[in-house]
């Protein structure tokens, strides 16, 4: 598909913060409209019999109908795979529609993928118990060490799938390790990079194959549009791994018998993921949606350093207040993650945080409930700081031995921090944290 505009051939090499604004599009050639327009149309205009049968075969670039592309679209998705060093990307619905696709575009009946166990909520259902339905298995390592995944690899696996940044763990995965174990048995790593953004880690450049991210979260980053994405970098030989990925480099009969890897070469997997599951399933982002998540792309470097900066600050003032039994924050020289924040988010930890209070699951409901200014949701990468009680909502259908393994205990508070002034977060969560405690007998230490 092609952009509203070709971007400017030196977009390859600015720099992310700069990608971010401008790559995909040129100013509109007609208006010279500086904003990216909102192509509200359910469907394109052939020029004759003969140009829709182009389109449709493929012969020439153009848009044919909403559910397969959109101009509004496609500008997002270039952008997105600039900044993620990819060679293309497809955008959804939602986070969990990029998610699926992406494990779909891989798999058929009776072949699994490998997942790390510390996983969001969802993914985790999706992957423990919606595609098990049709045939699609997961096998969940007991650690994220890559050592563990690999034993649990086999002739029917397609795929090794691991959260950059653990949601709500906070884990920091091993990327470079787990793509040498993919690679060495002939699969693909996908690595959903939400939580770290493009702008703290570029998983492609530690060798992962397929990214996904949940729009609606920092890279939308205002919590008012949902939309996912599907980015590939166009490194996986499909072809030389014919045996389990056919679906690839044989002729589809389901698409004019399109060879995938012979006509998009290194973007298969972006085009097949198009031409198949978008293309016949519909799990469409809408022209309105990809506007939007646009605008936030735009801010989402400055974003991500006050939400870092804000971060650190509420982790050291919790880390130091006797109210609080633990904070599980990756910026910690002591935390197990420390030496992963350094190689692959340069020393940044995440904006991502846990922490439990004194008097267990009934002191975490009272800090929950006297929050004021931190809303409680649970989404997440809003510009407002966000509270969650993962056990009773993100995490709620599993099972206590599975939340365990997911890094979720019952009286665990996640919090996303956000863009305010720190002092006014921290105030908040004082006067909660007073509350929270007032009534347990214990000295309440003041900050």
């Amino acid at each position: 598909m092609p952009s509203p505009s070709t971007p400017n051939s030196k977009a390859r090499r600015l720099r992310n913060e700069t990608l971010a604004i401008h790559h995909g599009y040129n100013n509109d050639p007609t208006t010279k409209a500086v904003a990216v327009p909102i192509y509200q149309t359910a469907a394109f205009a052939f020029d004759s019999a003969e140009h829709g049968a182009a389109l449709f075969n493929l012969e020439v670039e153009g848009y044919r109908y909403g559910r397969i592309s959109n101009p509004t679209n496609r500008v997002l998705e270039e952008r997105v795979a600039a900044l993620e060093g990819g060679i293309d990307a497809l955008s959804v619905s939602s986070g969990q529609a990029a998610l699926h696709y992406a494990v779909l575009n891989l798999t058929e009946l009776g072949t699994n993928i490998v997942s790390t166990p510390k996983l969001y909520g969802t993914t985790h259902t999706l992957f423990a118990h919606i595609l098990p339905r049709y045939g699609i298995t997961t096998r969940f390592s007991e650690t994220d060490d890559p050592s563990e995944v690999e034993r649990l690899i086999d002739d029917d696996t397609r795929g090794i799938y691991c959260e950059s940044v653990g949601n709500p763990a906070g884990n920091i995965s091993d990327i470079e390790a787990l793509a040498n174990v993919a690679h060495r048995n002939g699969v693909p790593l996908i690595v959903d990079n939400t939580v770290a953004t493009p702008l703290l880690l570029r998983p492609i450049e530690y060798g992962a194959d397929i990214i996904i991210h949940s729009l609606t979260k920092f890279l939308g980053g205002h919590g008012t549009t949902l939309g996912g994405i599907i980015v590939d970098s166009g490194n996986f030989p499909w072809a030389e791994h014919a045996r389990r990925f056919s679906m690839f480099s044989t002729p589809d009969p389901s698409y004019q018998n399109l060879n995938y890897t012979e006509h998009f070469g290194k973007a298969a997997y972006i085009g097949r993921c198009r031409c198949v599951f978008m293309r016949t399933t519909g799990s469409i982002l809408s022209p309105l949606s990809a506007f939007l998540l646009l605008q936030g792309i735009e801010t989402v470097a400055v974003r991500i350093d006050r939400h870092v900066e804000n971060a650190r600050r509420v982790a050291e003032f919790l880390r130091t207040d006797s109210r609080v039994e633990w904070v599980d924050y990756a910026g910690f020289v002591d935390n197990p993650y420390y030496e992963l924040v350094k190689k692959y988010l340069g020393g940044r930890a995440c904006s991502l945080l846990t922490f439990g209070i004194r008097g267990g699951f009934e002191g975490g409901r009272k800090f929950y409930n006297a929050l004021e200014l931190i809303k409680r949701l649970v989404n997440l990468g809003d510009a407002k700081t966000l509270a969650c009680h993962p056990a009773s909502t993100t995490h709620r259908q599993m099972s206590p031995i599975e939340q365990a393994k997911a890094g979720v205990r019952p009286e665990m508070i996640r919090l996303s921090i956000g863009i305010e002034h720190s002092d006014d977060i921290i105030d908040d969560i004082d006067q909660a944290l007073d509350k929270a405690v007032a009534d347990d007998g214990r000295l309440v230490q003041q900050r």
